[in-house]
């Protein structure tokens, strides 16, 4: 299996407060990635800095290597519009945008540059099929998005990232404003999109990420304590912290 993004020596700062120390990790193709650890402890700093939403931040310093497809995408030359139409993120709390559920899908196309009509209904059709959402919406695509539910809502998002055709899907905390029907359609759907995509997902459900994952990454104070298969990490971990937090004695 193949490195889709590499990191290296990760350190990142809020103007002095360090907030992730030494941070080591591969994040593989076709496979989903879980990242756990309490509140606070650098999980969703870490997911912004594949896509270098930190850079939102004042203030924000960031050292050592993020490689994505062996380029380094905090390199001079990079474009971070480019760069984050290849690396995706789908938010906590479901975001569509207050306009039609066609024009949701159509509109990252449409920024980049996509005018076809035809080509723009073939792209919004395949996105939501993808999204596992066509069936419930195709007789109401000139609709409201805020008319969905939440569980559509956040399907609606991740079908609006996969009209630009990113190469990497995060996730951060994608169903924790969810219902558990909701939960497991996003859960089953993490499923078919990992034969196409690299996906990293933040979750504080113990559960969802021994459920979903293949790698875990155990999050503590900023730094990895333990990385790994899930199915190893969760049942016989090599740190003691590891065993502490996934069995509930602490977080």
């Amino acid at each position: 299996m193949e490195n889709k993004i590499t990191i290296r020596n990760l350190n990142l700062y809020y103007g002095d407060l360090q907030a992730l120390r030494d941070v080591n990790l591969d994040i593989q193709e076709r496979q989903i990635t879980a990242l756990i650890g309490p509140s606070g402890c650098g999980k969703s700093t870490f997911l912004r800095v594949l896509n270098r939403m930190n850079d939102l931040i004042e203030g924000v310093r960031v050292e050592g290597r993020v490689l994505l497809d062996g380029e380094d995408i905090y390199g001079p030359d990079v474009d971070v519009v480019q760069l984050r139409k290849r690396v995706g993120m789908v938010f906590q709390r479901p975001n569509p945008f207050p306009m039609s559920v066609y024009d949701n899908v159509a509109y990252g196309p449409r920024i980049h540059g996509q005018k076809n009509k035809r080509r723009l209904d073939e792209i919004v059709e395949a996105s939501l099929r993808a999204a596992a959402l066509w069936d419930e919406v195709a007789d109401r695509l000139f609709h409201s998005a805020l008319g969905l539910s939440g569980g559509q809502q956040q399907r609606l998002c991740i079908a609006r990232l996969l009209a630009v055709e990113p190469d990497v899907v995060l996730m951060d905390e994608p169903t924790s404003a969810l219902d558990p029907i909701s939960t497991l359609r996003i859960e089953e759907l993490l499923q078919e999109l990992k034969n196409n995509y690299a996906i990293v997902i933040v979750t504080h459900n113990m559960q969802q990420a021994a459920r979903v994952s293949d790698v875990t990454a155990f999050f503590l104070n900023g730094e990895i304590v333990e990385a790994g298969e899930t199915h190893k990490l969760f049942t016989k971990p090599r740190d003691q912290r590891t065993e502490d937090y996934i069995t509930g004695r602490f977080g």
